[in-house]
Formats: C-alpha cells, structure tokens, sequence
C-alpha cells in the first residue's frame, strides 16, 4: 500500500478525504519535542526519597482494582443496538458507543462490544471455507481472535474486528508494523493557537502513579535505573521511553454554554501508544474535555501535564495558551474524543479501503 502519513482534513457526512499531508516540515512554533538523550530538566521531587518496590506495587494494585471496578460498569449492547459500518468475509466493522469495553478483560462477564460482535457471527453460524492466495477464509470461532486493536472504554467510534484467520493474521501484522491509520475527533480545552502541528514528547509508564502513562525526562530515566536490581516490580514500569508523536489539526475554535473555550481537533496518533494522546494533550495544555484521569488536577490517576513540573513545561512545552480550566462543563458526562476514520488494505481483497462514521457530539 502506498502509505504516508495521510490526513483527513474535513469533517461532516460525506466530506471524507485521505490526502498526503501538505505540512508536514515542523515550524518550531508547532512542534513540541523532547529527547530522551538529551533532556536535562529536573523534576521538583528529584530530592525525595525513591519508592520502594512494596509501595510502587500497592499503589499498582489499587489503581488497578478501581478499574477492575470501572470496568463491571461497561454498559449493556445487545445484537440490534449494532452500528455496523461495514461487514464482509474477512471483517466487521462497528461504531462503539462510549462506556462499552472493547474487550471484556480478566473477567469475562464484563460487558464488551467483542462479545456482542462475536455472539452475533456464532448466531450466524460459520461460513464455507475457501482457500485463496491472501490464505483461509475459516470463520474465527473463539472471541478472543477477533480482536486486532481495542479503544478505551470512553472512547467512542470506528472498531474493526477479525471474522476470518487470514484477516487476523493480516491485520495483526498491519498494526504491528504501523500500516493502519487511525483518526480521531476530539474536544480540547482552550483555544489552540496554531492551525495545525505536531506534539512529539517521549512517554513512559508512571512508577510513582503506576500503571498510568507520563511525559519522560532524563531524571526519570535516572531515577528508573534505582529499580534495575529491585525485584517484585512489574517489567512494563521498568522500559524504556517510547518514541512518541501526534499530529493535530484545528477543526474549529468553539465555546461550550457555561462560555468555557474549547477547540475541535482531529488527532493521528502516528506512534499508537498507550494513552498517547490523553497524555500528549494534557502536556500541551490542552487536556480532551472530560478526562477525568490525564486532564486536570487530581490526588488519583495520573499525574496532571502529562506528569511535567511546572519548570518543565516552561522549559519542554513552550505553550503560553495553554487553557485556563480543564473542568468544562458539557451537556453529556463524557470523554470527548471519537475514533473517527481508519485506513488500511483489506486483508481480502487488498484494497486500500476506509472506514468512518461521525462523532456523536
């Protein structure tokens, strides 16, 4: 597939268009970046005493039990509450409301669109197998090989599901070597000055608000190598910083009832990392309305500006609009943001196909 990074620059019923992106030469005045290598703030807690193992684990284990919680909330969808946006031998493609799981987690009772989606196609019954060159068309007959990617739990939107053995096997392999594009609308706090720009800021897992994500800075990374040798904690606290970049591109510069000001984006989270765009938006200054763990002030959840100081923000993220409040209020408790457009090559057929529906908001 002739694949660049591909942007869509208009929004409302029939006004998709992939086309390559005519900016794509960073000004220094869009583009934030930070180097891992080269970094040389220094956190305001860089004095305070390292976490032990014991502590970075309770505190693992009770984030992680608050959503485990969360989760047994994801609402109800049955077979007719659907939105297939499209369907064939290979895939399904639906619209997933915000407040459904993607995927039911460790417990398997929990409410998810992978369950309905997969109930609806054993209801069906499988289909006759046919051997081509693009492999097997055998329908997948267990709920967890369906899934090639996932949205969070609030997020709604476009989601594509596996029907068939040659689309897992293909499109496991497109998102693994970044072959897939995936846009999102979203609601930011504040008016964004630039019409369009990229955030390209290194992310890590947060081991002192574990298992969220945060900016990384080179005292971080210093601090990390203190657990090296310190057994019980969990591998993933420990990687590196992943390389991590988001393109934005303003829709339109609006304001909510209660006069709060807000901009409408459409996001490519070119690097798809866990909570990219929560966490890049948030160090921007621009937390996603209604993110209640990545976009404001908070004793739980993750750290607010994407885990930077103060000192780090003047000196990483040169941004003097950033927004005044980052608790709107909005007519539907909510997180604003819409996984609205994907594109890839169909695992059947080969052709570069894209899928998209609205945002509801």
């Amino acid at each position: 597939m002739m694949f660049k990074f591909l942007f869509l620059l208009s929004v409302g019923p029939s006004s998709y268009a992939f086309i390559p992106s005519t900016s794509f030469g960073r000004s220094s005045n869009a583009f934030l970046k930070l180097s891992s290598s080269t970094a040389t703030t220094e956190s305001n807690n860089k004095d305070e005493a390292i976490l032990s193992a014991v502590e970075i684990n309770s505190r693992m284990e009770k984030e992680l039990k608050k959503m485990r919680e969360k989760d047994i909330q994801s609402i109800e969808i049955k077979e007719e509450d659907l939105t297939i946006l499209h369907e064939d031998d290979d895939i399904i493609v639906v619209n997933k409301p915000s407040g459904v799981l993607s995927v039911p987690g460790k417990n398997s009772n929990n409410n998810s669109m992978n369950k309905v989606v997969f109930d609806k196609l054993m209801k069906e019954g499988s289909s006759t197998e046919k051997k081509t060159s693009t492999g097997s068309t055998k329908k997948i007959d267990r709920m967890d090989r369906m899934v090639v990617h996932r949205l969070s739990m609030d997020t709604s939107g476009v989601m594509v599901f596996a029907k068939s053995e040659r689309a897992l096997k293909n499109m496991n392999k497109r998102f693994r070597e970044r072959n897939v594009q995936r846009l999102y609308e979203a609601l930011v706090c504040g008016h964004i000055v630039d019409d369009e720009g990229y955030i390209e800021l290194p992310i890590m897992r947060d081991f002192e608000r574990p298992p969220y994500m945060r900016i990384s800075t080179d005292t971080l990374q210093r601090q990390l190598l203190e657990y090296d040798d310190d057994g019980g904690i969990d591998k993933k606290l420990l990687d590196l910083p992943k390389e991590c970049i988001t393109k934005y591109i303003v829709v339109k510069r609006e304001e909510l009832d209660d006069g709060s000001k807000v901009t409408r984006v459409i996001l490519d989270s070119i690097t798809g990392r866990t909570n990219q765009l929560n966490v890049h938006l948030a160090a921007f200054g621009h937390p996603i309305v209604g993110d209640t763990i990545y976009g404001g002030p908070s004793e739980e959840g993750a750290l607010p500006n994407g885990g930077l100081t103060s000192e780090e923000l003047n000196e990483i993220v040169d941004n003097p609009e950033r927004a005044s409040t980052t608790t709107p209020e909005t007519s539907e408790t909510r997180l604003y943001i819409h996984a609205q457009a994907i594109n890839f090559d169909h695992p059947g057929t080969s052709e570069d196909v894209t899928y998209d529906c609205d945002a509801p908001f």
